[in-house]
């Protein structure tokens, strides 16, 4: 009896930290500086089941595009998802590391009709990175690196983005 009442004993506290370390679904912002196409992006994680996370993000960016030593500007929609493996950092209550993987989708307009940043291009990444929940505040905060392996793209793009790093803020609930 007294081991059984002990176990439920851990049940109950590990169960509590894990309760207040975790969220079901949050909404925000993901930026990724040194991207062309997705600079900005509005983001949705959920939480299919734990540990398992998906990621959606529609994002806008754009670049310059000189030509003849004019300026024209480029801009660009996008959408990516990713799936995220999560696992515990047990030193820190909140914190968690993860890896998954995902596609995304842009389109890129430009103001010289034979730009090279013109079209669409189509893309698969790795991912991992890091995902912090506040136990006292509905915000999460993560950063991940995302570098992506696209299969068609317009002819400025390089076939290789290893550059795509990123960080989100969102609200949790």
């Amino acid at each position: 009896m007294k081991k059984m009442t002990f176990v439920v004993a851990l049940m109950a506290i590990f169960g509590g930290i894990h309760a207040q370390s975790s969220y079901k679904q949050a909404i925000g912002a993901r930026i990724s500086p040194l991207s062309d196409y997705d600079i900005f992006a509005g983001s949705y994680k959920v939480f299919l089941a734990e540990p398992s996370a998906i990621e959606l993000n529609a994002g806008f960016g754009g670049n310059r595009d000189y030509v003849l030593g004019t300026g024209y500007r480029s801009s660009s929609f996008s959408v990516s998802a990713a799936y995220q493996h999560h696992f515990e950092i047990a030193k820190v209550n909140g914190l968690k590391w993860f890896i998954g993987g995902g596609g995304t989708i842009f389109h890129t307009a430009s103001t010289y009709k034979s730009s090279g940043y013109k079209g669409t291009g189509v893309g698969l990444f790795p991912t991992g990175g890091a995902d912090y929940k506040f136990k006292k505040i509905p915000l999460n905060v993560s950063a991940d690196w995302r570098p992506t392996f696209l299969a068609t793209a317009p002819t400025a793009y390089s076939s290789f983005l290893g550059d795509r790093f990123g960080v989100a803020a969102r609200y949790t609930f």
